[in-house]
Order: structure tokens, then sequence, then C-alpha cells
């Protein structure tokens, strides 16, 4: 069996809440129930609606199974809840494997993609077996069960898309991701620029800033679409990635306005970077959510002065006239977990938000609708953000773990993996931001080199963090030649080999083929760091 038809009523409906697990029994098409909590799944035509109502009920999960086989031969690949982490890959049936939002079967008859429309009420993954296929519902809020009351919760849509045999698996990915998101959000131009953190990691200044911004202007071509330079952490009053009031900058950015008005008298468009729920210790103790493990102390965006604080925050950088805000940090503040450590169990079970009466789903949505409003015509990218849930809300979204201006291995493995495994969201979702090259004295630049021209010609955002002191001849020329094609709309580059290969060597760009050498002479590092 090749493509599997989830076109159909589900076998087997699980509800698990605070007070147990319950099997529900089929009511007529499409209606579940037991002990009045009620699961609906009508059908309108491609799709099925999940809808939850349980009052007097707090529950956490919901499970629908449908019973069926793959072929033998059949690979899968499935998506990540946030950012990837060097670990998308195609794989053999694997039971347990946990795939956030949406997987791709592959064999010889087809590639077929099944998954969630993009802004779901509840978190979702998949499982699949040799048995069958199983859809779980997360609709916690935060780790308890959601207190629904009697409203009725549309927790999902399912929808699915049959490939064709004669069709790659990335023409297939790129197509089924449009389906699943019908409101997308993209930037109106090509985004290029730098970003200063991977050779500054933090350590900046106003003076820096300026002549971080004269160096991009210099390399970048004299065309309309002006490039954009990302001040990212580090200028705030407590510090590199602390909280803040996010009002003011530090003693070494006293001015922030008047620096995103010298960076655009330059020749660039000004970014800035934020933590948005991260706040200084002892402010506003009243919103607190919790004290994370790193010592920042987060927010809690259902209490409304809390998430009005962000709408401020927000609002004053555009205010402060920068066109290009990046927010930071909110799944992990809100969670307490990196994506790579989420699996099926998202975050503790030991909390809940202010507001019980919402899933974490709808909770982040809202903190996403906030952030877009807010930033009114500045371009957004999100950051350690929920992909499936920043669709349509965001024009670019950082789809990997953090590259590197300190070591080459965790850009390869981070940056390479990312920018295939989540290239078929490029335009479908927003534009794939697969992170920077960090271009120092510290990483070869004979891979550095192979990793700006893929990314310049891949048709994503090219931004780059260019330490001066390594910017010599031959690198100015690659920067200029760099600049000058991600200026301008390209086509999607594919990566030929990633049904085989982690760190696909292979591409397709613009009709040619482009061999890349990633790995150093000695091989690849088992470890790493920065």
């Amino acid at each position: 069996m090749s493509y599997f038809d989830l076109q159909r009523q589900p076998d087997h409906v699980t509800v698990f809440s605070e007070s147990g697990e319950r099997v529900l029994s089929a009511s007529g098409a499409g209606d579940w129930w037991s002990l009045g909590i009620n699961v609906a799944t009508p059908m309108r035509g491609d799709e099925m609606k999940v809808h939850l109502a349980a009052p007097g009920e707090r529950v956490l999960r919901v499970r629908l199974r449908w019973h069926g086989e793959f072929s033998p031969s059949t690979r899968f690949l499935g998506d990540h809840w946030e950012r990837g982490y060097g670990d998308l890959e195609w794989r053999s049936v694997v039971p347990e494997r946990v795939m956030p939002w949406y997987f791709f079967s592959h064999d010889s008859d087809g590639t077929h993609g099944y998954g969630v429309q993009t802004g779901a009420g509840s978190m979702c993954f998949w499982q699949t077996d040799s048995a069958g296929v199983s859809l779980w519902l997360d609709v916690r809020n935060g780790g308890r069960g959601v207190d629904l009351g009697e409203r009725k919760l549309h927790a999902a849509t399912v929808v699915t898309r049959r490939g064709a045999a004669d069709e790659s698996a990335f023409a297939a990915s790129r197509a089924f991701c449009r389906l699943m998101c019908t409101k997308p959000l993209m930037p109106a131009h090509p985004v290029y620029g730098s970003n200063n953190w991977y050779y500054a990691y933090g350590h900046s200044s106003h003076e820096q800033i300026l002549k971080d911004t004269e160096l991009l202007v210099s390399l970048s071509p004299k065309v309309e679409n002006r490039p954009y330079m990302m001040i990212d952490a580090g200028w705030s009053p407590e510090g590199s990635c602390n909280g803040s009031a996010w009002d003011r900058g530090n003693e070494d950015f006293p001015d922030m306005a008047r620096l995103a008005s010298e960076m655009r008298s330059v020749g660039a468009r000004p970014g800035l970077w934020i933590r948005p729920l991260a706040v200084p210790p002892g402010w506003q103790e009243n919103w607190l959510l919790r004290t994370g493990s790193d010592g920042v102390h987060v927010i809690d965006p259902t209490i409304p002065e809390a998430l009005a604080h962000v709408r401020r925050t927000i609002g004053r950088i555009r205010e402060w006239d920068y066109e290009l805000i990046k927010h930071d940090f909110s799944t992990f503040d809100l969670l307490q977990k990196w994506g790579f450590a989420m699996g099926a169990d998202l975050t503790p079970s030991d909390w809940s938000f202010a507001d019980q009466t919402r899933t974490t789903a709808e909770i982040i949505l809202d903190l996403y609708r906030t952030i877009r409003a807010a930033a009114g015509d500045a371009v957004v990218i999100g950051c350690n953000t929920v992909g499936h849930l920043a669709a349509g809300l965001v024009e670019i979204q950082r789809t990997g773990d953090d590259t590197s201006g300190k070591a080459w291995e965790r850009t390869r493995k981070m940056g390479v993996n990312t920018l295939a495994f989540r290239m078929a969201q490029h335009d479908a979702f927003f534009a794939v931001d697969a992170d920077c090259v960090g271009l120092t004295k510290h990483v070869p630049w004979e891979q550095n080199r192979q990793w700006l021209d893929l990314l310049a010609r891949s048709g994503t955002p090219l931004f780059v963090s260019a330490d001066p002191i390594a910017v010599g001849p031959e690198q100015a020329t690659a920067l200029r030649q760099a600049y000058a094609v991600a200026a301008t709309a390209q086509p999607v580059a594919e990566p030929l080999d990633w049904l085989t290969n982690t760190c696909p060597a292979r591409w397709s760009i613009d009709g040619k083929e482009e061999d890349y050498q990633w790995i150093e002479p000695g091989g690849a590092m088992p470890f790493f760091y920065f």
C-alpha cells in the first residue's frame, strides 16, 4: 500500500483527561462520545475537521487512529516542533517516532503528504507503524488539562495529498506544504544583509554597528532593494540574552532610535532582535509565569497586562523605525524545553497558564498575532517559534538551530540540514531562514565560501555575520557576488540527495546540478562546540 487513505473516519478515538483514559464510541458518522465528552470528525471535501467538547473535564490529549499498512519499502519524513536541530531525515518505520504537524511517506509509487493545516488549536503530532497511523492532539494548557467549559474547540483540520509517481519527493513535499497553509505571508522583496551575532556574540556598540553597516553597504549592489543590518542580542541594559524592559539600550547603545536613523542614512534597513517574554528580576512580579532554568524571568502572555507589555514593546521598536524585528526564545520561555528535547511531552506537567481555558496552541497563536499586529509594516522574523503556528504571521522563520562563527561543524550540521529539509516550507508558509554564514577567522573559508554560495542562490534569505578582520579581498569579492544574487528573486534550490543524506551535497540550482563538499579532509566531527 503506497498512499494511506486518511480521508475517512478514524477506526479508534481515545481521550486522555486528568480523570483517566476513555475510548470513545462512534455515534453516527464523525461523532464520538463517552460520558459527556465528544470528539466530532466531520468531513468537508478533502478535509477532516476535529472538534472537542468536554464540559466538566480537563482534557490532556486526544488520539485518532487509522488502521492500515504501508509498503515495506516506505520511508518517512517528519517535521520538528520549532527549529530543526540537524536531525531531520527520511527513515524507515519507527513506531515511537514523533513527527510534529505532518509527515511524508515515500516509495517507488510516489511521495504522499499527511498533516494538519497551519494555525491549529492544538499541538499535533503523528506516528506510523506496521499496523496504521496515529494522530495525537495535545490540547493541554501548559502541562495540565485544559478547561474548555462549554465551548467547542476546533483542534485541527486534517489534510492529505496523494503524490504522483512522476514527481520528485521534493516537488511533492512543496505542493503539500502549500495545501497545509492557505494564507502564507512572504516578504515584499528578497531579504539579505548582515547579522552581527556570530562574530560579536553580544559584544557590540552603536559605533561598531555603524561600521558593520558601512561594510555591508560597501559590498551590496546599488539597487532599490537595500540590505538589512540586524542588531542581535546585547543592546539591552541587562546584557546579551537576558530579560529586559526593552524600553532603552545600554551604555554602548545610548539611543536606539538615533542608531536606526544613522544606519538608514548609511544605506541599509535597520533590524533589531528581542526576547519579548523575558523581563528583569523584580519587575512586574504579578505578571510572571516562572523563572526559567536559565534564570530568566518570563511573563505569562495570558495575563492581559503582560500581553499589552509585549504589544507596547514591539510597537516601540517600530516607532524607533526598525524595519526588521526578530523575536526569539518564546517557545523555550513558555514550554521550558528546546525542540530537540520535547518529543511527545512538550513541557513539564506541573504548571498551567493563568488563563486555563485555552490550549497552549491557542495561547501561542494569540502571542504571535499580537506581535504581528504591533509590528505594523515591519518584516518579522520568528526564531525559536513554532513554525506551524507562526505560518501566516511572520514573513521569515528561523527554521534551524544556530549556525556558528566558531566551529564549522555546527554550521554544517544545523545549517545544511534545515535548508534542505525545511525548504519545502519556503514560499508556502513563509521565507525560510537557515541562519547565517559566520564569516570569521575561526571557520575555514573553503567551507564558508560554499555555504555562502548555496544560501545566496537558494532563493531563501541570506544573512552574513562578517567579522571585519576576516574580510580580505577574496571574501569581499565573494560577498559582493552573493549579495548581488540574493538581492533579486531566485528559483528555489532543490536538494537532490536528501533521501539518503542528512547533509545534502548535491543540489539543483536554477536547473543546474551543483556539488558541495561539506566534509572537511579529516571527516565529520562527532561532537562540536558553540
